[in-house]
């Protein structure tokens, strides 16, 4: 099995859509993923994330399935004391890494002000539903690995968010969710490829073959777009 992240174009998130600058970056996406032999589309239900599934879907010719489980998180205090960054896992994160933190915690949920942060129940959702969502593609999560069942061939592609992503991508790579925020960059329609070993009955382990390739937008910024 192999699983095609695909991050939405550069969105207007008042309205919850994308911006003329994003719908080309789509479109662009799309052509760049043409021919990586998705079966399946799968996208986020907010509008940003499944306006851009559309381009694919329609070069495709493929229709879209919904799974809320993907939508954007969020983060913040929950008992409105203020969090360091206001709780920005990404802003965080390099301000910890600024003081020589350990950010490897593997209950990062537990540490630092993660437990007064509404980002963690948004991870759990995420996660939860990713573990369903794999379950559903023949993999089911046995502590740190997946089970591959019969029939889990093919590619299918998941259109998300940058946050939604980042969850989904350290909970399957076994990498805490802080880390993955500070390490790992996930830009607009970002292509971010994973493989599963078709092993029926074995534990498998994922492998990255790709990790945020946006080649397909270069020269489509807000820079170059807006003439900045």
């Amino acid at each position: 099995m192999r699983i095609v992240f695909v991050r939405h174009g550069h969105p207007n998130y008042e309205d919850d859509c994308l911006t003329e600058l994003g719908r080309l970056q789509a479109a662009a996406a799309a052509e760049r993923l043409k021919d990586e032999g998705i079966g399946e589309i799968y996208a986020s239900t907010c509008g940003r994330a499944y306006e851009t599934a559309e381009y694919t879907a329609k070069k495709l010719n493929l229709p879209i399935h919904e799974c809320p489980f993907m939508r954007e998180i969020s983060w913040g205090s929950v008992d409105d004391v203020p969090l360091e960054e206001d709780g920005h896992p990404w802003y965080a994160a390099w301000a910890r890494a600024s003081r020589g933190e350990d950010q490897r915690h593997t209950d990062w949920e537990n540490h630092g002000q993660f437990p007064r942060n509404k980002v963690v129940d948004c991870v759990r959702i995420v996660t939860e539903g990713f573990d369903e969502w794999m379950k559903f593609l023949g993999y089911t999560r046995e502590g740190l690995y997946y089970r591959a069942g019969e029939n889990t061939g093919g590619t299918v592609a998941m259109f998300s968010h940058g946050g939604a992503s980042s969850a989904a991508l350290a909970h399957l790579l076994n990498i805490p969710f802080p880390l993955f925020c500070g390490s790992f960059e996930i830009d607009f329609t970002s292509v971010t490829v994973v493989d599963l070993p078709d092993e029926p009955g074995k534990l498998v382990m994922p492998f990255v073959r790709l990790m945020n390739d946006a080649r397909h937008i270069r020269g489509i910024t807000v820079d170059n777009f807006y003439g900045k």
